[in-house]
Formats: C-alpha cells, structure tokens, sequence
C-alpha cells in the first residue's frame, strides 16, 4: 500500500436479508461513507444492532448494497455504478470472527499452510509465514490440534491464518467477546504489537470502551446503521469531535513516556505535554511510550493550588467549556493542559460555586490513571 494514505467505504441502501440479523432493528438501512487510515487499527464502536459487523460484512463482499464503493489500497473492489464486484475469494482480505474458526481435522501448521496456499499475489513488504507465527508468539503451537488450544491460543492461531493469506485489509469481529478475563488480557499484547508493526489496515468491531482505550488509532461511532462521528482515539474519547463516548466512560486518553522510575514505591512516572502523572510501575521501562486512560468521573477541580492531599497527581490547566451531562445534577467540564484535553465530571452545583467559566485557570487532581498498554 506504499503511497496510499487512505482507503475508502462508500455504503448505501444496506438492508441484510431478514432473520439473518435477529439484533437489527426492523427496517434497518446501514448507510456510511467512510475515509480510514491505511494502517492501524480503525474500531468501528457502537451498540448492538448499530450495523458494525453489517459494515463489515459488506465490506468482505459476504452482504449487497444496493450502492456501494470500496478502494482499498489504491484498488477498486466493488463500484455499482461502473458493475465492479469482486466475489469474495477475490478479495484479498482476512477475516476474524467472534469464534475462532479453524479446522478441527488439521493441526495449526496445517491450518497456516492452507491459508499460505489460498493467498493472492504477495504483496511487497508482505509479513512471512515464519515472521507471522513470531508476531503471533505461536511458534510452540504449531504441532498441536486444534482441540488441543485454549481460547486465546485458538484466535492467535486464527488471527495468524487471515494474516498467512497476506491481505490489503484485516477484518476483526469482536475477537475478544467469545474469551474471558484472563484470556483476553493474554491476546490484547498480540493485537497491540500488530497495530504497531503491521503494515496494513485493520477494521475491528467492538462495543467495549475499554478495547477502544487500548487499540484504537481511529474511532467510528455508530448508530442506527449511520456513522456518527469518525476520529483519532483521544480526540473520539474527549468528546472532541461533537459525540464522546458519554456515560460512565466518558474519558481521557493521554499518550505518554515513561520519564523515571521509583523503585522503592513501585511507581512510575509519564509524562506527556501537559504535566505528567504516576501510576503502578508494573513491568514499566525508561522511556517506554505508553497510553493512559482518565476517567471524568476521577478528575475534580480546584481554583487553588492543593496542599497536604493524598492524590499524588495535580496538573495545572484552564477551562475550556462547561456542558451538561446527561442527569441535571451533572456537568463535564472540559480543560486544557498544555497540550492535552481533560474532562471532569462534578456536580453542577460545584461548577457555580467554584465560578468556573471559559478561560479560568485551575488545578486538575486525577484521583485514578489506568495504564491501558
């Protein structure tokens, strides 16, 4: 994909058969035009029925508009007004489901050799075999059978097979919903050094905000079969492209480096420009460029400067807004420190007696920070 920047889905008029959808609302119409990063992982998030996995359906040829264009690396897949359609074994695509599908009657070498054997023309640049069992630390599983894996090992096997068939594009399906806490904290390593190494661009399904934290480089909200908002992570988690991910999640994502190390303690320290913040120091290195999730509901505010307090993290910042939030009692208050964006959420009572307004310089006190890599 050297020197495309972009690929591009134009949908419209998508109405999947009936009964094959049971969480699609009855007359259902997915409709979007999208414009994504061509590398990364671009989350499509949203609630159940929102059309996320319609979306991707279409675009793996599984599922007809009755309108549509997809260019993917600089490559015309489907065009309905030029009668461009190619079927689906002709696009060069992985695709990832909830359940790992894999053949039960071949081990998991067996399973990446007939992937290998069913790719297209290579790409240059294209990941090997060997390189993709590396990535996917499965090198000590390839003798087994697929009974044999546990849940995490059978999608790092499954994710390795779409890989082995080199794509353009990788398509992932709520990968981790099938899976339980400790086999999901098992694959999220995996999933993050492929967005971080890959060369190809990933369309992964989620309705969790916590996997929108961690693996997103770009953020598409959906809603109603519509694509409601399209932006970079921190800036989709911040609310700054009109409709933040609002609830109990509404957060912050600050990306940072890892500045110095207090061993007797066990914290770290990262900075980011704007301040910088502790948290656990847990495997953490020098220099170690990670992300760190706020939650609004754990920021408060003070006019002063705080003294003889317990929280650990203080940053100095200026109001940028005041919304409400969605019970009266509430609001989300939007600063700016340096050049990163938090949100408070206090009680509006505590707003008006603080005389907080556009423009007001305060202190930001994070009660928590969570590593999110």
């Amino acid at each position: 994909m050297t020197g495309i920047n972009h690929f591009r889905v134009q949908l419209q008029h998508v109405q999947p058969p009936p009964g094959e959808h049971d969480n699609l609302a009855p007359g259902f119409s997915l409709d979007v035009d999208l414009r994504l990063p061509a590398s990364g992982i671009s989350v499509l998030y949203g609630a159940s029925g929102s059309g996320k996995t319609t979306l991707l359906r279409c675009v793996a040829g599984l599922e007809q508009p009755l309108q549509a264009r997809l260019e993917i690396g600089g490559l015309q897949w489907q065009d309905t007004e030029k009668n461009i359609n190619l079927p689906v074994w002709q696009r060069p695509l992985g695709y990832v489901f909830q359940e790992a599908s894999l053949f039960d009657h071949l081990d998991v070498r067996g399973n990446l050799e007939y992937a290998r054997k069913r790719s297209l023309k290579a790409l240059p640049g294209a990941l090997s075999l060997d390189a993709t069992i590396e990535m996917l630390g499965i090198g000590a599983l390839l003798g087994r059978r697929t009974q044999q894996l546990s849940g995490g090992e059978r999608q790092r096997v499954a994710i390795a097979r779409a890989l082995a068939t080199q794509p353009r594009l990788l398509l992932l399906d709520e990968p981790l919903a099938a899976l339980d806490a400790a086999r999901k904290a098992d694959i999220l390593p995996w999933l993050e050094r492929m967005r971080d190494e890959l060369r190809i661009p990933m369309l992964y399904v989620t309705h969790s905000a916590d996997e929108v934290a961690r693996l997103a480089d770009t953020v598409v909200v959906m809603s109603g079969g519509r694509a409601v908002t399209t932006g970079p992570v921190a800036q989709v988690l911040a609310g700054e492209t009109g409709f933040p991910l609002a609830g109990q999640d509404a957060a912050t994502l600050l990306q940072g480096t890892v500045v110095a190390i207090d061993a007797q303690w066990h914290l770290a320290q990262v900075g980011f420009d704007g301040g910088s913040v502790w948290l656990r120091a847990d495997a953490l290195r020098l220099q170690q460029v990670v992300r760190v999730r706020v939650l609004a509901r754990d920021v408060s505010i003070a006019t002063a400067k705080p003294h003889n307090t317990s929280i650990q993290n203080l940053l100095s910042c200026t109001v940028l807004g005041i919304t409400p939030d969605a019970h009266p009692s509430q609001c989300v208050v939007r600063l700016q420190c340096g050049q990163a964006t938090l949100l408070s959420r206090i009680t509006a009572r505590s707003a008006h007696q603080l005389g907080l307004q556009a423009g007001l310089a305060v202190w930001a006190q994070l009660k928590s920070v969570a590593l999110v890599e």
